[in-house]
């Protein structure tokens, strides 16, 4: 699975990206289809820390984001409501 991580208005550093990896990384066992692409994206704003989640998975895109006081709190809450919505996608896709 191939992570792409932007940064906006701010320079992360090491140990930020490789939490994000590890954490973004563990999404791809609740995918079925083949990824194409998973963009993550980390913004420092004035009322806290956001993160977008983007994954482009066989003509499915998922996409969640949230807002925390810490970066690596968006980020937990992110990759647990993008394994809710894959699993529920998945769940769809095994009811049909």
């Amino acid at each position: 699975m191939d992570i792409k991580i932007k940064t906006l208005k701010f320079e992360a550093g090491e140990k930020l990206l490789a939490f994000v990896e590890k954490k973004v990384a563990r999404l791809e066992k609740f995918v079925d289809d083949r990824v194409e692409t998973v963009e993550v994206s980390l913004e420092d704003c004035k009322d806290g820390k956001k993160v977008k989640i983007q994954i482009h998975a066989a003509g499915n895109n998922f996409i969640v984001d949230r807002a925390a006081d810490t970066f690596e709190n968006a980020v937990t809450l992110c990759v647990d409501l993008m394994k809710e919505q894959l699993t529920r996608a998945k769940e769809k896709k095994e009811d049909r």
